[in-house]
């Protein structure tokens, strides 16, 4: 272990793993280290055994729920948008190769009292229930512009400056209702906050395109893939796809301490006695704790049942976003539901996520109204953990920690905060412009 490295990653969370990859491929000499014995840090994957040890303290499984390595749930679960950022990440590292996807089967929101499927083109807003006839008809107008919307096609613009217009200024336009504002917002764009309203429309746009190009793409019925067995698969594909590149992993290593010389600045990394050393530091909040702040907690619900979500079409995988708005909330509540078709559940059984931005010290009752849409459950398990973000400037001291884990159900917001790492630590945007078709989502032999 006593050799220079460019970079030492502390922590194999599903951020460390695709930021160690990404510099592997980048030709940089990396050393990726855990205190754990297992994959992943906080977005590991768990069979039934060790998610009843985490959260009942016992590991008496109950007969009825299965076969306990027939389960693989992902502590952190999210979807990938087909043709997100992180799709694109997978693509350009080549990590496609060692995982399998598979579509998902629904993507819905949440409106006064009841799910309904998320509308993204112009035909599904005309036949949506979810507004009445002239909204239907004003929806199909502006769902028209933001498809045929071209950043470089003026003729495609309508006259907007969508870097200088807001969105709230594009949406008066058309006339929209609040609830329809609401819906677009938060199930399409899938922006956290109503910040975006008052921001230049260009972001919303570009990120209903990418749902509706994203759902288009496997003419399923969400914009949503998923990897067979879990996301328990990525860091494990990121570790084979490092090694490919000379990175070096180990597992079990204790402490793990960063020293610092007398400037403050991070030069190496000390474990069992030994000291690696390196130019910069990548961790997970939990190897520097005073270098990060606490912003909020994510109160989170695991449920395990027998049945799929009501009134989803019998979906088997299944997104549901309840806006902020809907609840009288500040944050918005998120659903997450796989099953034993996409392997993360033995036969017949459906794991449930609801989670949400805690707002009281009750995840019980705050999750009550996602929970109350999952019908009868056999079994339930309640989380409440602390969000951290860095609060150090690693221009001064080398460290580039990564953000906690918030508590939405898709990928979009955690890509970000890796892009933006990757930017920092190497001076450089990475390219994803890559061949989407290089990661499909096939139907498995034994579904």
């Amino acid at each position: 272990m006593d050799e220079e490295y460019d970079v030492i990653v502390l922590g194999t969370g599903l951020k460390e793993c695709i930021l160690s990859g990404l510099l592997s491929v980048d030709g940089l000499k990396v050393l990726h280290m855990d205190r754990n014995d297992y994959y992943g840090g906080e977005s590991t994957s768990l069979n039934l055994t060790k998610l009843w040890k985490r959260f009942k303290g016992n590991e008496n499984t109950p007969e009825h729920l299965g076969v306990s390595k027939e389960y693989n749930v992902d502590m952190v679960p999210k979807f990938m948008m087909a043709n997100g950022a992180l799709v694109r990440v997978l693509i350009h590292t080549s990590v496609t190769k060692y995982l399998n996807f598979k579509a998902v089967d629904g993507s819905f929101v949440y409106n006064n009292g009841k799910i309904h499927k998320v509308p993204a083109t112009d035909v599904e807003a005309l036949k949506s229930n979810l507004m009445g006839l002239f909204e239907k008809r004003r929806a199909r107008k502006f769902f028209i512009y933001v498809q045929d919307y071209e950043e470089d096609d003026p003729k495609s613009h309508e006259g907007l400056d969508l870097h200088k217009v807001t969105t709230r200024e594009v949406i008066s336009k058309y006339g929209l209702e609040d609830d329809t504002v609401d819906f677009i917002g938060h199930a399409l764009a899938l922006h956290r906050d109503d910040n975006y309203l008052d921001e230049p429309a260009i972001d919303t746009v570009k990120r209903m395109k990418l749902y509706a190009e994203s759902l288009a793409r496997f003419q399923g019925g969400s914009p949503y893939i998923y990897p067979l067995y879990g996301l328990g698969e990525l860091p494990q594909a990121f570790a084979r796809l490092s090694a490919v590149y000379g990175g070096t992993y180990m597992l079990s290593k204790a402490e793990c301490k960063v020293e610092f010389d007398e400037n403050g600045k991070a030069y190496g990394v000390t474990s069992e006695g030994e000291t690696a050393k390196c130019k910069k530091v990548v961790c997970d909040p939990s190897y520097l704790p005073d270098k990060v702040k606490k912003v909020g907690r994510v109160a989170r619900a695991i449920c395990i049942m027998k049945h799929p979500i009501p009134d989803t079409k019998d979906s088997h995988s299944v997104q549901i976003i309840l806006p902020k708005k809907q609840l009288k909330r500040k944050s918005d509540m998120y659903v997450f539901c796989c099953s034993y078709a996409h392997n993360v559940a033995p036969k017949g059984k459906f794991i449930a996520f609801v989670s949400t931005e805690a707002e009281t010290d009750k995840p019980e009752i705050e999750l009550k109204p996602g929970i109350d849409l999952l019908g009868p459950v056999e079994e339930t398990f309640f989380d409440i953990y602390d969000r951290y973000v860095p609060a150090n400037a690693s221009e001064d001291d080398n460290c580039f920690v990564t953000n906690s884990y918030d508590a939405t159900t898709h990928f979009e917001t955690t890509v970000k905060d890796v892009l933006g790492l990757y930017s920092k630590i190497t001076g450089k945007e990475l390219d994803l412009s890559v061949d989407l078709n290089a990661a499909s989502a096939g139907e498995p032999e034994a579904a």
